[in-house]
This record gives structure tokens, sequence and C-alpha cells, in this order.
């Protein structure tokens, strides 16, 4: 099982950038999926998550409005669509599939300064 992220970068604030996760050995539609960052010195945040059973979205405060989650069954790969993006999002960018298990992506880095 792979799950392999990209997208990452330097963008200047007020910027967008999209980050992707595609996933082998799995197939994403069983598993809740989603997206973690962590900041230089700081703890593990969950960013934004799908759920397995029902589909719904969740995200954090901090994001809500600005990011958008998404699935592509077909393609087997999870989005992260961030608009507005701000200093303050600056983070190495995890994304995840839990059944039970839970299955991470090595990290994307998102750095957002001018």
């Amino acid at each position: 099982v792979q799950l392999q992220a990209s997208g990452g970068g330097l963008v200047q604030p007020g910027g967008s950038l999209r980050l992707s996760c595609v996933a082998s050995g799995i197939v994403l539609n069983f598993y809740s999926i989603g997206w973690f960052r962590q900041a230089p010195g700081k703890d593990l945040e969950g960013v934004a998550c799908i759920s397995g059973s029902d589909g719904g979205t969740n995200y954090a405060d901090s994001v809500r409005g600005r990011f958008a989650i998404s699935k592509d069954g077909g393609e087997n790969t999870i989005y992260l669509q961030m608009n507005s993006l701000k200093p303050e999002d600056t983070a190495v960018y995890y994304c995840y599939a839990k059944a039970g298990y839970t299955y991470w992506g090595q990290g994307t880095l998102v750095t957002v300064s001018s």
C-alpha cells in the first residue's frame, strides 16, 4: 500500500495550491480519508476529511471556507484545494486513509511567504 502526496511548493499569501494524494494497493472508496499538517515546532493538526461511511466532510476552523477536500474514485486520488493561503498555513501536509488501520502519505511541504 502506498499513498503518494504531491503538489506542495512556495506560494505567496493569498495564492492557491492543489495537493494530490494517489493511492495504490487500496481502494479509497472504502476508507475515511483526509489531510493532516504539521507546522514547524507545532503538533500534528487535522485539516480536512471525508467520512468513509456517509461521505460527509469536516474541516478545521482555521481552514473552513478556504480549503476544499475532494476525492476522485476513478483515479483513486484525494485532493486538497487550498485558496487564500496565509503564512500560518505553512506546514508539511500529510494525506491518510483509514479503515481500522491508517495508511499515511509521505508528506508534501507547503510554504506561504512573500
